[in-house]
């Protein structure tokens, strides 16, 4: 049985260890994180279609948003493609 002096250095092991505990919590903490910000696209995406609903089509949305078209375009079809995926899901 050997005695760990309070300075010694840890070894190659556990330095290893370490260096993945502190690798996963990274991953973990990214995995969280893009979860969120695929709800919260999924999310505006519903609200600029209810946008271009309300203001009537895509331009006077873009301009009612400040929103250039192309973006707002993009989210249209991410919610075109969350809306078909989840008819397929509920099918």
């Amino acid at each position: 049985m050997t005695v760990q002096s309070p300075g010694k250095t840890p070894s190659r092991k556990q330095r290893l260890q370490e260096r993945q505990r502190r690798q996963l919590a990274v991953v973990d903490m990214v995995d969280k994180a893009e979860m969120k910000v695929r709800k919260a696209e999924a999310e505006l995406a519903m609200a600029v279609v209810e946008a271009v609903e309300v203001f009537g089509d895509e331009d006077a949305a873009s301009q009612g948003l400040d929103m250039p078209v192309e973006t707002l375009r993009r989210f249209v079809d991410l919610a075109v493609t969350a809306r078909a995926a989840a008819d397929e899901d509920g099918a």
